[in-house]
């Protein structure tokens, strides 16, 4: 349940066309993994664009719980962090608190868990409620040991292993958090370890492994997906990080720019890595006019500007091969589905059930609220496009404590004939505190509620 004394709930009504630019904040993912590297590296760490929001200011306490110092400095974003090298980290005097995020909790896990310390692990009334065993029991395999609330629940009180071994395992889960806390394991596990997925997953760990000087080694595996290789005791070098600006983020003011008629919306410096363009490609096909400038490359990662313009979609069958590139884009995309005519089918999402709330649950109730009908199917679910003036509105949505359910369903009051509400906003700042500010910049109206 929402803290009643704190909940901050928001109405959006109906737009006139959203115009402007859309400076959306950098990258979560790439954030909180420039932050944890940078604390296990030797010398200095310089980020820009670092988005500074509530998961990765928690990430960046945590480490400094370790021993790291990290400090803000200058221009919003702008951070240097002094590592302790890998296997430096010391004993945290504290619980760690990682309040909504999963990324940053599961990935300092890793990070710690082949150092001989012990750390405890906690979170929200969200995060509480998901699954930890499925990085808990892979990083036992590196020695580490552990203890949980019922049913593998924060809060984790966690061991780092005091003679940590190298291993080669398969990764069952099509999590790139659970292959990025393994990756980081075997950082400090002497010998060669080798982390495999049969499903493609992010890969911002690999590339900034190696930006701070590891050897990552990369193959494909004949069955699909692909297999990780990293030798441990490694010596992490402090490096440079830009960090782009996050596509999940991004996401809201692209849907919110075709389904309100008349709109042109920019987006600059938005990260285009192709395990990250999964929802852009599904617009794409949707018949979204989306147009990619001024492409190029930073960090490692390929960059581009976005030129998004108000059009008419067409449902379509989404190929369940492209949830891993998308998973966090599942609900804003379901917003969309419902301006689109016909119907639009989404399948491979179980993975939506163990995020910040049961997001797919989540998603029907908020397109029913809004007068949208959407069938729920075990893995996914179809919704029935009302074409872009005909979506209905009107509904009062419970957030969940999930920032991207607030967002979606604030955004498809922008476009639907009557108001939509949700009775949460302030949870929005987990993410992207910038949101509103940004979205009432481009043209869209918000109101408070009661």
């Amino acid at each position: 349940m929402p803290d009643l004394a704190r909940s901050r709930p928001l109405k959006a009504l109906r737009s006139a066309s959203l115009k402007g630019i859309a400076a959306v904040p950098g990258d979560k993912s790439i954030s909180h993994r420039a932050l944890i590297l940078g604390a296990l590296a030797l010398g200095e760490t310089r980020i820009t664009g670092l988005l500074e929001a509530e998961d990765v200011l928690n990430t960046a306490e945590a480490v400094r719980s370790f021993g790291a110092r990290v400090i803000r400095v200058g221009d919003r974003g702008a951070w240097h962090v002094h590592g302790t090298g890998v296997g430096g980290w010391g004993e945290p005097e504290d619980v760690l608190d990682f309040g909504n995020s999963g990324t940053g909790s599961r990935l300092v896990m890793g990070a710690m868990a082949t150092t001989p310390v012990t750390a405890v692990f906690t979170g929200d009334a969200s995060l509480r409620k998901r699954p930890m065993s499925r990085v808990l029991a892979p990083l036992k395999l590196f020695g580490a040991e552990y203890e949980t609330r019922g049913g593998g629940l924060m809060p984790v009180m966690l061991k780092g292993a005091a003679r940590p071994i190298c291993v080669d395992t398969t990764v069952t889960v099509a999590s790139a958090q659970v292959k990025s806390a393994m990756l980081l394991a075997a950082l400090n596990a002497p010998g060669r370890s080798r982390i495999s997925q049969t499903t493609l997953t992010r890969d911002h760990t690999e590339r900034m492994l190696a930006a701070f000087g590891v050897e990552v080694s990369v193959e494909p595996l004949p069955e699909g997906g692909e297999a990780v290789s990293l030798t441990g005791e490694a010596e992490l070098k402090g490096a440079r990080v830009e960090v782009p600006r996050d596509p999940s983020s991004a996401a809201f003011a692209i849907v919110a720019g075709l389904i309100v008629p008349g709109s042109e919306i920019t987006l600059p410096g938005i990260l285009l890595n192709p395990r990250r363009t999964g929802l852009i490609e599904t617009l794409l096909e949707m018949g979204a006019q989306i147009e990619v400038a001024n492409p190029r490359e930073s960090g490692g990662e390929k960059v581009g500007d976005l030129v998004v313009r108000g059009s008419a979609l067409k449902g379509v069958e989404v190929p369940e091969a492209r949830a891993a590139s998308m998973i966090d884009e599942y609900p804003i995309l379901a917003v969309a589905s419902a301006f689109a005519e016909g119907p639009t089918v989404m399948r491979g999402l179980e993975e939506l059930r163990v995020k910040e709330s049961d997001r797919l649950a989540a998603i029907v109730v908020g397109l029913r609220a809004g007068g949208i009908a959407v069938q729920e199917l075990e893995d996914g679910m179809m919704v029935e496009g009302r074409g872009a003036d005909g979506v209905p509105g009107g509904g009062h949505v419970a957030a969940r404590m999930d920032h991207r359910i607030a967002m979606s369903f604030l955004v498809m009051g922008l476009g639907s004939r009557e108001a939509m509400s949700v009775d949460d906003a302030s949870v929005i700042a987990t993410s992207f505190p910038e949101f509103e500010h940004l979205m009432r910049h481009l043209g869209a109206r918000f109101e408070g509620v009661g």
